[in-house]
């Protein structure tokens, strides 16, 4: 006799796996801060709440948070990118922020772009899903790095979707 097994596995993605993804995002800025200064708690609040709506709904792309000197990034900057899992995936804690970096004469900025499905969205389905969250950005372009590249060196996972984490490195 010969016998097969099936199995499916369904995932919900649900709005506590996107605050868990957040609150690793929350973490490393929370370090960003502890050992660079520029952003306040209230600001890294604002920016979970962003990434755990924009996670929620699946309209996350990617979103950058660092230092940027003459409208390039500099070292410390973390670029986090929103992608589905094809199984549990990695993940990791949050941390390894870099020490001792040279901020001088940078500020902060973030710099966030949208999904695919965040494309196929009317203007006003974007404007109500603008309104649930804490931050309104404006409009602007994505800076390139200043003597340097985005490094993968993390990846965070909940509910079947990840948050693969890149550091800015110079050569």
């Amino acid at each position: 006799m010969n016998y097969s097994f099936t199995a499916t596995e369904t995932k919900t993605f649900t709005l506590t796996h996107a605050r868990h993804l957040a609150a690793k995002v929350a973490a490393d800025l929370k370090r960003l801060q502890r050992l660079y200064g520029h952003i306040t708690d209230e600001r890294i609040g604002e920016f979970e709440g962003e990434a755990t709506e924009l996670l929620r709904q699946g309209y996350l792309g990617t979103v950058t948070y660092g230092f940027q000197r003459n409208d390039k990034w500099i070292e410390p900057t973390l670029r986090y990118t929103a992608n589905e899992l094809a199984n549990s995936g990695t993940d990791d804690d949050p941390g390894r922020v870099p020490p001792g970096k040279d901020i001088s004469g940078a500020q902060f900025h973030s710099y966030l772009t949208y999904s695919a499905a965040w494309d196929a969205l009317t203007a006003d389905q974007r404007a109500a899903v603008k309104g649930q969250l804490p931050l309104q950005r404006v409009g602007g372009s994505d800076a390139a790095v200043s003597n340097g590249y985005f490094a993968d060196d993390k990846t965070y996972a909940s509910g079947g979707r990840s948050l693969g984490r890149a550091s800015v490195r110079t050569y």
